[in-house]
């Protein structure tokens, strides 16, 4: 290995990684299988991607070309070395909008060239769901072909010509009229012209095999249809033109309800004659709310396009009056429609889990037969998953009878992976019975390409292996694809992890508590690489800043799979490319609701850094920040704050805490409020108030940090008629008396002092013991409150967000830690909830700023978006991270990825935004990240509710009087 990277280093002016995170990455695509190579070569260039292949050649080292990953057959997958198109090898070339054509690389993004033809009224035609980060060159090599495929076909159908580069080195340009064909190839056609003519299965999506019959003359010879589908078995492609299409002005959807899955495949067909632009179909199963559909237990998805928004619907409104359905809706906003397909793209990932939970996998994703036959086919297929006792949730492109599914194989076992292989055998010969292809969209890879002989006959899959032999006579590209494959049951990435479960912190209840199967939920489909962030999506911060693959939530996924098989990272939880990879997760949680399956990347850091850091000297960061908590008490209790500020604000000695912290020198560090929000409470006379009670709970930031939030929420609450009560600060033996503000001698004698912390700064750490005894000390002090039915308002999203999943996860076995997390609830909640007839304060101007990313990845902010509607703000919050997400742009060496997050949505709405706007940043970390960054304050949306509330009175909102050391509950 090392004589093989000193030579390619060599050879290569683009980056050669042989280093153990490196191969990590790409040992796994979208599949069930892995594999690990030698190394990953990132060429710039076709002269790159020729000294490659002779310096493996040379060696007898396999060459694997790769695109997004995102692969369900496994093909992206190989033992040799992994060429990555992604980093270097990914523009657009050019494009020529009057002869409607594109030159690419085989590293460009779909949605990159999508983007680029927009404005000339063009697309390119096939869009897989994975559109924002599959790769052109991906999409040839499976010959793609997605939604719109009734309308526009395959990629196959969208190319014209292609370069690439053989195994041997030839650079050859393919086109129609034999035009680049290797030496043998034609010979070879032109001697078996009769099998090629009566040996494929005529069906829009037929994918299996080589695509020999579009060289028949009669299909013009088109060399470079024929690589089409190829799977990076022939040669390596550097360059392509493609075709582009019309887009329509306007599309209208029309959503149809069927009873079940089998009438809405038997109806997809029939739609065909009117012309729409897609028929995808899915049923209830993989659908996580039914809000916004019709009536139904399965529905097909039929697009129309048209000059105006009128025609569109027009062409929609027939379809569903040929309909015979449910019910039925045409939806021609673009945001909802929007909306409705977001949930048809997320399928790959939700289908991967079963309605109860359970595991679902790829192998069988994307059969195709006449879709004439597709509800006939559909039956005969149930019937074979009951026969093996198995389950799976069909969906797909009906128009064009192909079936998208993930089956609940139990592939960790001999007897599961046993059960695998023969359904695999008797279901392709079910598929082959009703005259389909085993592939419909993906390819065959290792899932399907052993099966091929039940599909074509053996003559043919010779044939197919003759032609491999033309192109690649050393058999230096990918094999062990398409032709002599390994056996489909070999080589599953699940049989290297633990078969014991793995001693962790978190008590992972969606994942039966096995931390092997929390990292499983990472498929690999590869939503996390998306580079840009739309509407109010979070996921993945860091990778749109950085695009590297370490950087993803798959990234991190893969390295942690690796570290848990412990063949390629074999240092376990002491693994430095995990902590490194790991480095710049934000915790943003966004991949929590991002990820269609849900991989929770902020808490298996949580988990990495507690073990990582075990009986070990900590980073700096760490302490200074990791105990926050800690010293904002200190230094509130020895009346130190005037002298904290102004030391911290001295530059000689803010440099030297800064050093001493670990924070970034770019920082400013943040001034302590002169008085707490609690100092404040216990001073003022609360307003009597007849609604119900709840309780504020005074987090770090809110207490020491930032007290006006707190007091405006007391304000908004108050006028809302609830009355406000902080938690107990007193553990005492028995219920408390009265209002808690009387004292009882012996009880004071017997009490424990203390305040409730949600230990958010310990969690993002990773310091989970501490955090489990801040935990159960919250929980103590929390008791008499569990005791009623009395809500816990929480203003932080970042505290909410930890107090509803990282309290329970933390402490499964305490049975208060889920009563505490079931009675949280954001500011916005706690008025649509508590004070359903208050009406806000109306304030009639725009509204900008950005959604807490934890807010949106675990509370949800519509009864925000419901509150602010209420209250005349109008406008929608940006989305993404404010990129300093608690402590981690204060860390040393995040400022630079910090800022860029920051610049990606949240300081342009700012800058963008109209006279007069309120910014709202309901985190503390957004409202420091706007004003170090921007010089603009943002407020909690209680502070401008508060702020309307005083000018509409003229009321001051400081109280007097009164001592509390303890909550009136």
């Amino acid at each position: 290995m090392s004589d093989l990277e000193d030579e390619l280093r060599r050879a290569v002016r683009g980056d050669v990684g042989f280093d153990v995170a490196s191969r990590a990455l790409v040992t796994m695509d979208a599949s069930n299988y892995r594999r690990v190579p030698l190394g990953v070569v990132a060429p710039r260039d076709a002269d790159d991607v020729a000294a490659v292949l002779e310096v493996c050649r040379e060696r007898g080292v396999p060459v694997v070309p790769r695109g997004g990953g995102t692969s369900i057959a496994g093909q992206a997958t190989g033992v040799g070395v992994v060429l990555d198109f992604t980093r270097h090898m990914n523009r657009l070339l050019s494009l020529e909008a009057g002869a409607r054509t594109a030159v690419v690389q085989p590293g460009l993004v779909l949605d990159r060239l999508q983007d680029a033809a927009a404005p000339h009224g063009l697309r390119f035609g096939p869009d897989p769901s994975t559109h924002s980060r599959c790769t052109l060159g991906g999409m040839i090599g499976n010959n793609s072909c997605g939604s719109h495929s009734v309308a526009w076909g395959t990629t196959a159908d969208s190319v014209r010509e292609l370069d690439v580069v053989t195994a041997r080195g030839e650079r050859l340009r393919l086109g129609r009229g034999w035009s680049g064909a290797p030496d043998g190839l034609r010979q070879l056609v032109d001697g078996e012209l009769a099998r090629l003519r009566t040996g494929f299965p005529e069906l829009p999506r037929r994918i299996s095999g080589y695509a020999l019959d579009a060289l028949l003359p009669e299909n013009g010879a088109d060399v470079a249809r024929s690589f089409c589908g190829s799977e990076g078995t022939l040669g390596v492609l550097t360059q392509a033109v493609v075709s582009l299409v019309e887009a329509p002005r306007a599309c209208a959807l029309a959503v149809l309800g069927y009873a079940d899955e089998t009438a809405a495949a038997e109806a997809a067909a029939g739609l065909l004659e009117y012309g729409p632009l897609t028929v995808e179909g899915m049923a209830a199963d993989l659908v996580p709310s039914p809000v916004g559909l019709p009536r139904g237990g399965a529905w097909l998805f039929v697009e129309t396009g048209g000059d105006s928004a009128g025609e569109a619907r027009t062409r929609a409104e027939a379809i569903v009056r040929a309909a015979d359905v449910v019910d039925a809706a045409v939806v021609t906003d673009e945001a909802g429609q929007r909306a409705l397909w977001r949930v048809r793209e997320d399928a790959s990932g939700t289908a991967t889990r079963m309605p109860d939970g359970s595991e679902a996998w790829p192998g069988w994703e994307d059969c195709a037969v006449p879709p004439a036959r597709l509800g006939a086919y559909l039956r005969d297929f149930r019937a074979l998953l009951a026969a093996h006792g198995l389950r799976g949730a069909p969906y797909g492109h009906f128009g064009d009878g192909c079936i998208h599914v993930r089956i609940d194989f139990d592939l960790l076992g001999a007897v599961g992976v046993a059960r695998f292989r023969r359904f695999s055998e008797e279901l392709a010969g079910l598929v082959t019975a009703h005259g389909g292809s085993l592939s419909g969209e993906h390819g065959d890879g290792q899932a399907r390409a052993e099966l091929l002989p039940v599909m074509y006959g053996a003559d043919m899959v010779a044939l197919f292996e003759r032609a491999k032999g033309v192109w690649d006579p050393d058999d230096l590209l990918n094999p062990g694809m398409l032709v002599r494959p390994a056996p489909l049951d070999s080589g599953l990435r699940f049989s290297v992890l633990p078969r014991e479960p793995v001693d962790v912190a978190f008590g992972y209840p969606g994942d039966g508590g096995d931390f092997s199967a929390a990292v499983r939920r990472c498929v690999g489909v590869a939503k996390c690489r998306t580079t840009t962030a739309s509407g109010p999506a979070v996921m993945c911060p860091s990778f749109r800043v950085t695009g590297e693959e370490q950087h993803s939530t798959r990234g991190r996924a893969r390295l942690l799979h690796e570290m848990l098989a412990g063949e390629l990272v074999t240092d376990g939880w002491r693994s430095q490319e995990v902590r490194e990879a790991l480095d710049l997760c934000l915790s943003c949680k966004g991949c929590r609701s991002d990820c269609p399956v849900g991989v929770d990347m902020a808490t298996y850091k949580a988990e990495f850094l507690h073990h990582h850091y075990a009986g070990r000297r900590r980073p700096a960061a760490h302490y200074s920040m990791g105990r926050l908590p800690v010293w904002l008490r200190w230094a509130s209790r020895t009346r130190a704050v005037a002298l904290f500020n102004a030391l911290a604000s001295t530059g000689p000695v803010a440099w030297a805490v800064k050093r001493a912290g670990g924070i970034a020198p770019e920082r400013t560090i943040p001034r302590l409020a002169r008085e707490t929000f609690s100092r404040w409470w216990r001073r003022r006379r609360p307003a009597p108030g007849a609604g119900d009670l709840v309780v504020l709970w005074p987090d770090t930031f809110t207490e020491h940090l930032s007290p006006s939030v707190g007091r405006a929420a007391v304000r908004v609450l108050e006028a809302a008629g609830l009355r406000v009560v902080p938690p107990p600060t007193l553990r005492m033996r028995g219920r408390p008396v009265g209002d808690a503000r009387s004292r009882s001698a012996l009880r004071l004698l017997t009490a424990r002092r203390g305040r409730v912390c949600c230990g958010l700064t310990y969690v993002s750490t990773g310091q989970l013991d501490h955090a489990r005894v801040v935990l159960r000390r919250t929980l103590d002090l929390m008791e008499p409150v569990l005791e009623t039915a009395v809500p816990v308002v929480v203003l932080e999203p970042s505290c909410a967000a930890a107090l509803r999943t990282d309290l329970p996860d933390l402490l499964p076995d305490d049975p208060r830690a889920a009563r505490l997390a079931a009675r949280v609830l954001t500011f916005a909640e706690t008025l649509e909830r508590h004070a359903p007839d208050w009406t806000p304060p109306h304030l009639d101007r725009p509204a900008v700023g950005q959604t807490h990313c934890h807010q949106h990845a675990v509370l949800g902010d519509a009864p925000d978006r419901r509150l602010r509607e209420a209250a005349g703000l109008t406008g929608e919050l940006a989305g993404g991270c404010c990129g300093l997400a608690g402590d981690f742009g204060f860390q040393k060496g995040h400022f630079e990825v910090s800022e860029r997050c920051a610049q990606e949505q949240l300081l342009p709405a700012v800058r963008e935004a109209p006279p007069g706007a309120a910014v709202l940043a309901d985190g503390y970390s957004c409202r420091t990240q706007l004003e170090q960054l921007a010089g603009v304050r943002g407020r909690h949306l209680a502070e401008v509710l508060a702020e309307a509330l005083e000018g509409a009175s003229g009321e001051g909102m400081s109280g007097t009087s009164g001592t509390s050391e303890a909550s009136g509950i």
